[in-house]
């Protein structure tokens, strides 16, 4: 197969198998009613499908971007859609719930390659093309978006019209496509490291990546509070574990994560913090104002879906156009405009307190969207200029386990504010959560400055 770099094919291919891990975790919400009375489970039970995507692509996108960074993105993103591929033609087979849980675990570790594979990639790609960073980046953005707006639409038919089954199948054709766009048209792989399995196993770090790994999912878990009875014996254990996950990686030459460099590096820091922070605002919106629509206003939940469409709509229309933002007045001023108007949206979502009319919800909704598509690619941005190319996709990996801190703290809140269900009195403790959150986002983004050096 010829190599002839086609940018925009590459990044065609780049911006679709990036979709798959967005469109995979929306998605399967619709399915969870067919998939409790064929497998015969409670609620509780159920919500393993939809958790186990979740820790292992927060766990999983740093490890896939360390090892894009060692030993090469078009490999690791061909391998991670084969993957994909390989285990959801597989997943329909299942023999019982646990096993088709842990496809779905194995499926997200396929799709956690993606990102953090393109975002190594974007540099080259933007060379050949001629363009600034912030264009492709911007389509991997909105690829991200539209995947994870269209994901419960495209499950709905797929599983009204054909079954659960189809939420995997679907995967295969658009897998194979991704992995033949960019295995024909993406750069090829600078020289990386090369030696015996002896040697490369030695030098990977595994004891560091096994404690990062098992930090994160123990403190995920606690988080999300699905052992109850171990719930802070987890979070002991991860936190002791993320102690001997430093002490490991201060030592260990070279580590899995340059903690001593990322240390120094408080540009990336702080992108980190901010992108956190801001993702937890959106995420109020994201999974509390549905519930707040099905409950406090009685809508369905087919309208429901249809009024949280404005949101995505226009965070692929305000992608571009801060694209161009970037350009003219820097990254810097851009995440501030769009933090300042992420804090003004969240004021305004206080009006739901009075009233869950459809042109208010949609308005607000719309506006929502703008925020979000700015904050989002501002913020890619950001972490792409302050990392070394050598360093992107570990450092795009972490990024992305930002966005999932993020919604696990929206989600963990929520529960916190509304226990007993989101109505409108529930929903103004939220919104002056969110305004704090706000305001924290804006001192962060105040603080960072773009790398010089």
């Amino acid at each position: 197969m010829s190599n002839k770099p086609r940018p925009s094919l590459a990044l065609a291919g780049l911006s679709l198998g990036a979709s798959l891990n967005p469109l995979n975790s929306s998605m399967i919400a619709v399915a969870l009613v067919v998939l409790r009375a064929d497998f015969g489970l409670d609620v509780a039970a159920v919500t393993w499908v939809v958790t186990s995507f979740y820790l292992a692509s927060a766990a999983g996108q740093p490890v896939m971007g360390r090892l894009a960074d060692r030993f090469g993105p078009r490999r690791m993103f061909t391998l991670g859609m084969a993957l994909v591929a390989v285990t959801c033609v597989l997943a329909p087979l299942a023999p019982n719930f646990a096993l088709l849980c842990v496809a779905r675990a194995v499926m997200a570790l396929g799709t956690a390659t993606a990102y953090p594979s393109a975002v190594v990639m974007v540099g080259a790609i933007a060379q050949q093309a001629r363009v600034e960073s912030a264009k492709p980046l911007g389509r991997l953005q909105m690829a991200n978006t539209s995947a994870a707006a269209v994901g419960p639409v495209v499950g709905g038919l797929l599983v009204g019209f054909v079954g659960w089954e189809a939420l995997f199948l679907i995967n295969v054709p658009l897998a194979v496509a991704a992995l033949l766009m960019v295995r024909q048209a993406a750069p090829a792989d600078e020289v990386r490291e090369r030696g015996s399995v002896a040697s490369l196993l030695r030098d990977s770090d595994l004891p560091g990546i096994l404690a990062f790994i098992g930090a994160l999912l123990l403190v995920m878990m606690a988080a999300l509070n699905v052992a109850p009875g171990y719930r802070w014996w987890m979070l002991a254990a991860g936190t002791a574990l993320a102690g001997l996950f430093a002490w490991r990686e201060l030592r260990f030459s070279p580590p899995f994560l340059d903690l001593r460099l990322l240390g120094r590096n408080k540009p990336l820091l702080l992108v980190y913090l901010g992108f956190a922070v801001f993702s937890s605002v959106y995420y109020f919106v994201f999974f509390g104002l549905p519930q707040l629509l099905q409950e406090a206003g009685g809508y369905a939940p087919g309208v429901v879906g249809l009024l949280m469409l404005p949101l995505a709509t226009m965070s692929v229309v305000a992608t571009p156009w801060a694209v161009k933002a970037i350009g003219k007045f820097g990254v810097r001023r851009v995440l501030i405009a769009g933090v300042v108007l992420l804090s003004a949206v969240a004021g305004l979502m206080w009006l739901l307190t009075g009233t869950l009319a459809i042109p208010v919800v949609v308005v607000l909704a719309a506006l929502m969207g703008i925020p979000y598509g700015t904050v989002s690619i501002a913020s890619n941005q950001g972490m792409f200029v302050s990392t070394r190319p050598q360093e992107r996709g570990v450092a795009a990996g972490i990024f992305q386990t930002c966005r999932y801190v993020g919604a696990i703290t929206a989600t963990v809140l929520i529960g916190v504010f509304a226990g007993g269900g989101v109505d409108q009195a529930s929903w103004a403790r939220m919104v002056l959560a969110m305004l704090v959150l706000c305001a924290v986002t804006f001192g962060v983004t105040l603080l960072w400055r773009q790398r010089t050096d």
